[in-house]
């Protein structure tokens, strides 16, 4: 009972850091990894056990799923080259630099645990980052390059960790023998992701009840990942490569009820997900300072400081510097005089004005250094911790250095969240991005186009209900002839109408159920018709 108890209590006070985040502009991870400070020096914190190799399963699948699921294809493709900077150059550097310093504070661990302490903090956490980017209007292509490195920068780093575990656990490592087995689990992945897309796809036709259809869902991202990672491929490539799939074909065969209840509930497992984790983290720290001494507790303090200083100074040269924004694509225009890291503030200024006069719409130094601080440590760094082999209750049989490492992965977390994470806001508003907000160009003409096909689709109709249709259809198509840019507006011209109707038999029905004219069943019914009704009306983002 206790246990329960201490968890309702945890989701509550999840929900007001939320709040509070969202009042202040923050990443809401950033709070939560704040509370799971607070929670590894609470007194009387329940021990909760927990099965290492559980922590990827249950953590990354669903959170790859959703968001493969958001992902534009075709955005990723147009961005490739800057998402491969990131994605694997960015965090192989990461993880070399990480290790490199580990190895010189703490002699004696063995390499494979240095980098797989590397590969750990190495991959930044899109959840922390977009959270920030929802509250301030950016390019779109800034958005959908952070986007694209949290799908891709996991599976090289997961990739690195299980090299690096398995020559830490075993003692023997041969890249001769490694790189072929490797190769086919990379080919093998991106194979396996699609053709399981399209099985499951054929099956969930069958589907029709939202409920089963999200169970479904659920059981398809854990299968998965279970399925992937007994074959002997990679967990995250598949997984991102399927819901990629499912994301291109799904929304034809999906009906409007399920796909709104099916977001709602991805969300909310989300969010859930990462309150467990900080959780699970906080509540391993608190015994991990308590088995180590005094003076071991102040060597890993100074190792944990080295390793988040060295993963944000990483990220910085690796996409600041003239060389690295050529490398990765940020910029189509290079500012002259941007030679080197020592007349980058030169470089900086230089693109900003050059951004200023010409209205371009490139990348330029602004932008990459907004993308060189939203290196924010989350989820993927605290499961993957979590994933290391524990050992017994003596701590034989265990992961090399597993205290130091857990710990200082949770102090990147914490550093990256709160120091980047709480910064990245007025920084961004500081640089002055603009977005020529491409995503509202392209819904504008493409709900022309459907207004269109909407008033075809009307064509030798002549009952009164087609004709009010067609006088509407008509009314938003002139209106869309009639802008600058042919964008028709984001709402029919009947919706302010049809709200303000909605509204008064809402009322209505809760005076009938008040007055017990109607019961509960029937207003409940009439309730949720409403509601469609009312959603239907308002503009996406709209109240």
């Amino acid at each position: 009972m206790l246990i329960f108890e201490w968890i309702v209590g945890v989701l509550f006070g999840a929900v007001l850091l939320a709040a509070l985040a969202r009042r202040i502009g923050a990443p809401y991870p950033a709070l939560l990894a704040l509370g799971g400070v607070g929670i590894a020096f609470m007194p009387g914190v329940p021990n909760l056990t927990f099965d290492p190799e559980l922590a990827l399963a249950l953590f990354l699948a669903p959170v790859l799923m959703d968001a493969g699921k958001g992902s534009s294809l075709r955005d990723l493709m147009r961005n490739a080259r800057p998402i491969a900077g990131l994605a694997l150059g960015a965090v192989v550097v990461t993880t070399v630099a990480v290790a490199g310093v580990a190895k010189l504070l703490v002699p004696d661990m063995p390499l494979p645990a240095a980098i797989v302490l590397g590969a750990i903090v190495a991959p930044p956490d899109a959840v922390a980052a977009l959270s920030v980017l929802a509250h301030v209007k950016l390019p779109h292509r800034l958005v959908t390059i952070l986007r694209g490195e949290s799908l891709l920068n996991d599976a090289g780093s997961l990739l690195i960790y299980r090299l690096g575990v398995t020559a830490a656990m075993t003692g023997h490592f041969a890249l001769a023998e490694v790189a072929p087995t490797f190769l086919i689990e990379v080919v093998g992945s991106l194979v396996a992701g699609p053709v399981l897309a399209w099985l499951y796809l054929k099956a969930m036709r069958r589907f029709e009840d939202p409920a089963s259809f999200i169970v479904m869902q659920f059981a398809a991202a854990f299968g998965i990942w279970i399925a992937a990672e007994a074959a002997g491929l990679s967990g995250v490539l598949t997984i991102v490569s399927f819901a990629l799939t499912v994301s291109r074909h799904a929304p034809g065969q999906t009906p409007p009820r399920t796909r709104i209840l099916s977001n709602a509930v991805w969300d909310t497992a989300v969010f859930g997900l990462n309150v467990l984790a900080f959780v699970l983290i906080g509540n391993q720290i608190g015994p991990l300072l308590e088995r180590v001494g005094e003076a071991e507790r102040a060597s890993y303090t100074v190792v944990a400081a080295a390793v988040v200083l060295t993963v944000v100074l990483v990220r910085i040269a690796w996409v600041l510097p003239a060389s690295g924004i050529r490398r990765i694509g940020f910029s189509d225009h290079r500012p002259e005089g941007a030679g080197s890291v020592l007349d980058i503030g030169a470089a900086f200024r230089k693109g900003l004005a050059h951004k200023k006069k010409t209205g371009a719409s490139d990348l330029g130094p602004g932008a990459a250094f907004a993308v060189s601080w939203s290196g924010m440590r989350g989820l993927v760094t605290i499961a993957t911790a979590l994933a290391l082999p524990a050992g017994d209750a003596q701590g034989q049989g265990g992961f090399p250095y597993r205290d130091l490492i857990v710990l200082t992965a949770f102090c990147t977390v914490i550093g990256t969240l709160v120091v980047q994470g709480l910064t990245l806001r007025p920084l961004l508003a500081r640089l002055g991005l603009k977005d020529t907000d491409p995503v509202g160009h392209e819904v504008g003409w493409g709900r022309a186009e459907a207004y269109g096909a909407a008033l075809e689709s009307l064509e030798g109709d002549d009952s009164e209900a087609a004709e009010a249709l067609r006088t509407e259809f008509r009314t938003a198509l002139e209106q869309a002839e009639a802008h600058e840019s042919g964008l028709a507006p984001d709402a029919l011209p009947a919706d302010e109408a049809r709200l303000r109707a909605v509204g008064a038999a809402r009322d209505r029905i809760m005076t009938l159920r008040e007055a017990g004219r109607i019961g509960d069943d029937a207003y409940y019914v009439l309730e949720e018709e409403f509601d469609w009704a009312e959603l239907n009306a308002t503009p996406r983002g709209g109240t």
